[in-house]
């Protein structure tokens, strides 16, 4: 092993697998979550946030959910921070995504606590007797939440300066339509609309992932649309 740096061909090949896990932690996060919504008795979708699900004898699968999701995003950031095209603001947007990541990880070790009538037999309403952990998967998952709104904010400024109004629109408005989401459920509203907006959220914030995941993998963020010369640091 030397201490040189990696030659081309060895960043990009890591890199692009890395990336590779941004593009599929999404249809696993979704997939495996509507696979328990089939098999979990007494969970509705339309009261019951996934987290729940991390209860009971198959609550294995949902922390696992949330623990691989995390060390797939965790990785994604790690190859967007070494395409070093991105610039100062691409650095910054892949620690953000680096620390959603770590969000999901800490929501999955931190399982939240039974409540609404989920697991079967629990009573209606907010917990009881509330666990130690059961409020601090909430925060690791709204620090998480704020990176990712954060990290589609900046991607949006980002691609805006590369002259890709698709791509910074898209960026901007699940940045924003996640962040109105979570405010809603973090309300505590009983609002019936609430939870399914959420869950909405979260599958376009997957999507947004994982096209970002594809297009930085392709290799084609790399310089902006109006610019002749092509970016050579990050070969396709």
């Amino acid at each position: 092993m030397t201490d040189g740096p990696a030659t081309t061909s060895d960043v990009s090949s890591l890199t692009r697998s890395l990336l590779l896990g941004g593009i599929l932690a999404g249809p696993f996060y979704v997939l495996v979550g509507l696979v328990q919504i089939l098999i979990r008795p007494g969970f509705d979708i339309r009261r019951h946030a996934l987290s729940l699900m991390s209860n009971g004898d198959l609550g294995w699968i949902q922390i696992g959910n949330f623990i691989i999701t995390g060390c797939l995003v965790t990785g994604t950031a790690v190859g967007l921070r070494r395409i070093q095209s991105q610039g100062r603001a691409g650095h910054w947007a892949a620690l953000l995504l680096g620390v959603y990541g770590l969000g999901l990880i800490g929501a999955g070790l931190l399982v939240a606590d039974p409540m609404d009538g989920f697991p079967i037999g629990t009573p209606p309403g907010p917990p009881i007797s509330p666990s130690w952990h059961g409020p601090y998967h909430f925060v690791a998952g709204g620090i998480g939440f704020f990176a990712l709104v954060a990290a589609c904010l900046v991607f949006a400024g980002r691609f805006a300066t590369l002259h890709r109004p698709g791509w910074a629109a898209f960026s901007f408005a699940t940045g924003v339509l996640f962040f109105a989401a979570f405010a809603g459920i973090a309300s505590g509203s009983k609002n019936p609309m609430i939870i399914p907006a959420f869950t909405a959220a979260v599958v376009l914030s997957w999507t947004w992932l994982s096209a970002l995941s594809a297009l930085f993998r392709d290799g084609r963020e790399l310089a902006p649309r109006k610019a002749a010369e092509t970016a050579t640091t990050y070969p396709a």
